[in-house]
């Protein structure tokens, strides 16, 4: 088991410099890899970003490069400065006749600068893999390591609802004999405020149809599964994340039944424990991957 939630650092020598590349992960339902590159090579983002897809599976991912080493001089596209030269000059001819366009007007002029590409596309592509290969490394490391405390903190939970369950089971008899007794004195108060009566046969069948309504040994027994199913992914080496979240939801579900059931204040108290329990692994497992 790991979680969704890591960080790493690699770097890898280029040119004078070097590339240091900083890998954070945050919980999210699919992969999503966001990629941001200094000037010097940000023309290998696609690059970069196929390479992490590779290696990466469920999560955000956010990758920041960055380039430590001696300033290098943006180059200038001499054609893209001719190019506007020479339409600034049409607009004169056009505007303003035999005025003069001096060189400076060109200066501001965005894009005409670019990022030199002395280091070579293989050498950056080699040192942006091997920066990438240390900074994912370590941060699963982390993710491994926060994983581990996840399965833990689930473990020791799902403990906690099996004796709840079992809680429940122990006490059912008696909550259905307590019930019955309810029910048969409110009955029979009825019938003497009215002056009437009721047969007996007639009253164990409405007695066993109300009891039958009642019962929540199906719940009890998915439940049961569930939890068998549950300590089972918790062990998984893959991830595991999405069907967690799904049997949670199952779980919470069938819990939710037996509380609508159950007429008892013992049990009542038992199952709010019981989905407050769930809900907190709910919570938890939305940051497992």
């Amino acid at each position: 088991m790991k979680s969704m939630t890591g960080f790493g650092t690699g770097e890898a020598q280029l040119g004078p410099g070097k590339v240091v590349l900083d890998a954070r992960s945050v919980n999210h339902r699919y992969l999503d890899v966001r990629v941001r590159l200094p000037t010097e090579i940000a023309d290998q983002g696609l690059f970069l970003e196929q390479r992490a897809r590779e290696r990466l599976s469920r999560g955000r991912f956010e990758l920041g490069v960055r380039y430590e080493g001696p300033a290098l001089t943006p180059r200038l596209d001499v054609d893209r400065a001719r190019a506007a030269y020479i339409e600034l000059k049409r607009l004169r001819d056009e505007l303003a006749p035999g005025t003069e366009v001096p060189i400076t007007a060109i200066v501001a002029m965005p894009d005409l600068y670019v990022a030199p590409s002395a280091f070579g596309v293989e050498a950056t592509q080699a040192a942006l893999v091997a920066a990438l290969d240390a900074a994912i490394s370590r941060l699963e490391q982390m993710r491994s390591c926060e994983g581990e405390a996840l399965r833990k903190e689930l473990t020791s939970r799902l403990v906690i609802c099996r004796k709840l369950h079992a809680t429940v089971r122990e006490h059912l008899p008696a909550a259905a004999r307590a019930g019955e007794a309810r029910l048969r004195a409110r009955i029979t108060r009825l019938c003497a405020d009215v002056g009437a009566s009721i047969e007996p046969g007639r009253l164990e069948a409405e007695i066993a149809v109300l009891a039958d309504r009642a019962d929540v040994t199906e719940e009890l027994v998915r439940l049961e599964s569930h939890f068998a199913q549950l300590a089972s992914l918790l062990e998984a080496d893959e991830p595991t994340g999405r069907r967690l979240d799904f049997l949670l939801q199952e779980m919470a579900r069938e819990a939710n039944t037996v509380g609508a059931k159950c007429q008892d204040a013992t049990l009542g108290h038992l199952v709010v424990e019981l989905k407050s329990e769930i809900e907190r692994m709910r919570e938890q497992v939305q940051n497992v991957e």
